[in-house]
């Protein structure tokens, strides 16, 4: 099995682990870098593997019954990949970052500002709520933004000198390479893009970082430039899914945006951010056909987005906990056909200053470009 296969495999599988139900036990033994709930990665572990590091599920019902496992080899301590009784890799958790271990001013741990995803970015929400989450008419049914805020693991707001404090922590302490910026939706016209913007100023007056910020398009295109100016390298709008009847069951409140906005609005934040420096999430397994799928990154790769393809996560405590995941066969040919696309433009997830699609530990797609 080539790591195209396997890494795939595992992000639609899961992980199984030992200590999965004993959450400090696990992060003592594997690293802390797991997370249940939130905005996403959700209920995942990143996990590096011949050089590569991915965040892979482990907190869900998929994990609870992936064929993989990690067995710890009695005479080195190595820890190893195995499927049955089939050694597969080598691989290795992140350890904790040292700024998890400082607070701010005012007592609040930094990992409750802001985590590490993968091994080398910050990432926050910066608005812990949304106008949609609360109501079952609107809200996505995927979504897990409020959980993390339930258990005690997050803030509801983060303010633009906490976020300084700690960027500039993670870069100094951690070598961390760029930061995320997503938020929930707010009811106001700019869709969170006012308060990114703030946060994105405090940010880089403090420590040079390229930003990602992340919202829904907002009713004003002005605020691109003024994100840009601010100091947001690069822009996610997030579609998660293409086809309008998947949208209108499966995020009704979301899809009360129609895609032709959306496609508006990318337009013109490729005008301001550059080529291939505005993303958008697809989350493959929502019920979006193959040829829908490669359609939509078509489109969105002629306008110079990259559509970051990703296989759902179903996550527990949501509506969508039960619904399947996507299976490999079906995400490995979604990868190979957008690969191709993304080849014949020439546009590469290497070239992204900042953000989800430049991390690229939720999804196999950079290994098929």
């Amino acid at each position: 099995m080539n790591k195209q296969q396997l890494i795939t495999e595992l992000q639609t599988k899961g992980l199984q682990l030992v200590d999965r139900q004993n959450d400090r036990e696990s992060d003592r033994q594997m690293g802390a870098n797991g997370r249940k709930g939130g905005a996403g990665p959700s209920d995942h572990k990143a996990i590096a593997i011949d050089g590569t590091t991915v965040m892979v599920p482990v907190f869900n019902s998929s994990a609870a019954s992936s064929p993989y496992t990690v067995e710890i080899n009695a005479e080195t301590n190595e820890m190893i990949l195995a499927s049955g009784k089939t050694a597969i890799a080598p691989i290795s958790f992140p350890k904790s970052p040292s700024f998890y271990n400082l607070t701010t001013s005012d007592g609040i741990p930094y990992w409750k500002i802001a985590l590490l995803h993968s091994h080398d970015v910050l990432a926050t929400t910066v608005l812990q709520a949304c106008m949609r989450y609360n109501n079952t008419d609107t809200s996505c049914q995927f979504c897990a933004i409020g959980q993390s805020l339930e258990a005690g693991r997050t803030i509801s707001r983060k303010t633009p000198a906490q976020l300084a404090e700690v960027a500039e922590a993670a870069v100094r302490l951690d070598g961390v390479k760029n930061m995320v910026m997503t938020t929930g939706t707010p009811n106001t016209s700019d869709r969170g893009a006012a308060y990114l913007t703030e946060c994105a100023k405090a940010i880089k007056a403090k420590v040079d970082i390229p930003i990602q910020a992340q919202c829904e398009p907002p009713d004003d295109f002005i605020w691109f430039e003024r994100m840009k100016a601010a100091g947001i390298n690069t822009l996610g709008m997030h579609l998660e899914a293409a086809d309008p009847k998947v949208r209108a069951k499966i995020m009704a409140g979301k899809a009360s945006v129609p895609l032709e906005y959306y496609f508006e609005a990318f337009a013109a934040a490729v005008k301001v951010f550059g080529w291939g420096q505005v993303s958008t999430y697809l989350l493959a397994g929502l019920g979006d056909s193959l040829e829908t799928l490669v359609e939509t990154c078509d489109r969105l790769i002629n306008i110079g987005v990259y559509p970051f393809v990703v296989p759902f996560v179903p996550i527990g405590g949501t509506p969508l906990a039960n619904h399947p995941a996507p299976t490999t066969e079906f995400m490995f040919a979604v990868y190979e056909q957008v690969g191709a696309l993304l080849r014949r433009s020439h546009m590469s997830s290497a070239d992204i200053k900042a953000g989800c699609a430049k991390c690229g530990a939720c999804s196999a797609l950079s290994l098929f470009e």
